[in-house]
């Protein structure tokens, strides 16, 4: 006991009355007292292990941190929505590697289904999706709310409008996504509730292709609008049916999972772009 509290710096007194006050707490004595000494009881060698392995985390922890402050080199799995790959992911991306040259990424575009799943079996680190409802094995790291859109040519007659409903889109030719999706799901759920049907012209699980359609079709399409300004050109008009004001844009990893030092770092970014949405 002495020679511990010297290691320590303290008087062996002051160690031994700690040592009674964690015996105390714990309920259970720590340490068989000895004529020459002292020896760990059963106890005493669970809670030795316990502190060991809580120093090991600890080391684990700094050494994260370490790399967090010079994150080398590194890989960032995304699995996305597709509304996202337009500007406000590259964007993102191209800042993130300006700070971090060294760091790759693996992006690849799936529906809802798909997103959880890579999550949930680790293949991606992060995903963006339109669909957060809470599910066992994912926790939301941020969320913001994302206007859904039709989405028309500028030159289209309902271009000049502000907002629109999904009545307004019957007169014209409809390009729609699949139930694959989680806008088809909004969709689908909002004319659950409305007088009319939808009948669309073309039906796809890409993005793209619908909005490629309509531009070229006098059509209308739908999307989650993203900040920043379509590439594509179109005119994307906010629509006020009952139900799409819940639509939002989801960043979530796997429950309890530590993340790569990189994805951890490219999360604190999507954060920080999520409140200037």
């Amino acid at each position: 006991m002495r020679k511990a509290a010297a290691s320590l710096h303290i008087v062996s007194s002051a160690l031994n009355r700690r040592i009674l006050d964690l015996e105390e707490e714990l309920g259970a004595p720590l340490f068989e007292r000895l004529p020459r000494g002292v020896r760990p009881t059963a106890t005493g060698e669970l809670y030795l292990a316990y502190v060991r392995r809580c120093i090991r985390e600890l080391e684990q922890v700094g050494t994260q941190i370490d790399g967090l402050r010079r994150l080398l080199r590194g890989r960032v799995r995304l699995a996305v929505a597709e509304s996202v790959t337009g500007q406000m992911l590259p964007t993102a991306i191209a800042r993130f590697q300006a700070k971090h040259p060294n760091v790759t990424f693996h992006v690849w575009i799936d529906g809802p289904e798909g997103l959880s799943e890579a999550l949930a079996t680790d293949e991606a680190d992060l995903i963006l999706t339109h669909d957060p409802a809470e599910h066992p094995q994912s926790s939301v790291i941020a969320s913001v709310h994302q206007p859904f859109c039709a989405l028309v040519a500028p030159d289209h007659p309902l271009a000049g409008r502000a907002s629109l409903q999904l009545r307004d889109c019957v007169a014209y030719p409809i390009a729609l996504p699949d139930t694959s999706l989680a806008a088809r799901a909004l969709i689908d759920g909002a004319l659950v509730r409305a007088s009319f049907k939808l009948e669309p012209a073309l039906v796809s699980n890409s993005v793209e292709l619908t909005k490629t359609y309509a531009r070229q079709n006098q059509a209308v399409c739908f999307q989650f609008r993203i900040a920043g300004k379509d590439p594509s050109g179109m005119r994307a008009i906010p629509l006020t049916d009952p139900g799409f004001a819940k639509a939002r844009l989801a960043l979530a990893a796997r429950r309890n999972r530590v993340l790569p030092v990189a994805a951890a770092a490219f999360a604190e970014l999507l954060e920080d772009i999520f409140k200037t949405l």
